[in-house]
């Protein structure tokens, strides 16, 4: 079959596309996929690196997520048949034409999405909903501050804040950027490439600060974030795409009587699996009735892996990376 294999670690100029690569072995709780669709995540930018935290073992094919039909499964299997629609999450091993994965590591497709949509929801609604629901107790009426709006994650944070009651202020990079977030409903937007954003963010917020701080930025947008809380604020951590992990002055928290909460869905999900089924269940239900829709606007065909990747670390992305088959 083919697919994208890192050999060696690096940018995405090192992956190779193996055309004869083996198909992948079926165990007795197993089921194997097809590959329609996968998501690229800034976790996949830094394991092909060597930088994420868990990495897999030499040579891998990197992708965390996919949708596809299950054509195959193993004797033990009880909750997936062949010629299922499904999505699939776990570390590694997507960005190919099959793969194997354990029955519990995949879920019912949401049938009111597309293979490319739903290849993409895992890492990012999965996150947010668990982020917001679980992490931050977002109460309607809150402010929201969403750092990265228009990207994969950021994108589901807007939409499913509005869901969720909250106003919402977006900040990107563009104007073009935030466009996008003014369609997904944010009630404020805020370009932050060329301002004081501490001070853009007391103004923007009347000097009432944020409930709630969703940020998969990190680096230099951290600490101005996390000034602007307001009393009993959540600022939730959930990536460093910009690079630097952040250095942020404990005395801030205290004075603010502020939490500063990390978000690790994948964690989540294996030591809290009920309530983990829940979260997608009531996802699922949001989806179908067309209440929330997921962004993708960057569809790269697998042969042009590099090009998805680049569109990622570039900091392109518009909505969700995802890899065709």
């Amino acid at each position: 079959m083919k697919a994208v294999v890192c050999h060696e670690h690096g940018l995405a100029d090192k992956l190779v596309l193996e055309t004869n690569w083996a198909d992948p072995d079926i165990g007795e709780h197993d089921v194997l996929i097809e590959v329609k669709a996968a998501g690229l995540n800034f976790p996949d930018v830094l394991t092909i690196q060597g930088k994420y935290q868990m990495q897999p073992p030499m040579p891998f094919i990197p992708g965390g997520e996919c949708s596809g039909v299950v054509t195959a499964v193993g004797d033990k299997v009880t909750r997936h048949k062949v010629g299922d629609e499904v999505i699939s999450m776990g570390s590694s091993g997507a960005f190919c034409q099959q793969i194997s994965v354990n029955e519990f590591a995949a879920f019912p497709k949401p049938r009111a999405l597309s293979f490319e949509q739903a290849a993409g929801i895992s890492i990012t609604y999965f996150t947010t909903y668990h982020a917001f629901k679980q992490r931050a107790d977002l109460q309607p009426g809150e402010r929201l501050l969403v750092l990265g709006a228009a990207g994969g994650v950021g994108t589901s944070a807007v939409e499913l804040g509005k869901q969720m009651g909250a106003h919402v202020t977006a900040c990107a990079s563009t104007d073009e950027k935030l466009e996008i977030c003014k369609q997904l409903g944010a009630d404020e937007l805020i370009n932050y490439s060329d301002i004081d954003l501490k001070a853009t963010l007391k103004e923007a917020s009347g000097g009432q600060g944020y409930d709630v701080i969703y940020d998969p930025v990190g680096g230099d947008y951290a600490e101005p974030a996390i000034r602007n809380l307001a009393w009993k604020g959540r600022y939730l951590v959930i990536g460093f795409a910009s690079g630097p992990i952040p250095s942020i002055p404990l005395n801030l928290a205290l004075l603010k009587g502020a939490a500063i909460v990390g978000v690790f869905w994948g964690r989540f999900a294996g030591e809290e699996p009920e309530v983990n089924l829940q979260n997608i269940a009531e996802l699922t239900e949001l989806f179908e009735a067309g209440k929330i829709s997921p962004l993708v606007t960057d569809c790269f065909p697998l042969e042009r892996y590099e090009d998805a990747f680049n569109c990622m670390i570039e900091r392109r992305a518009r909505g969700k990376v995802i890899i065709t088959m």
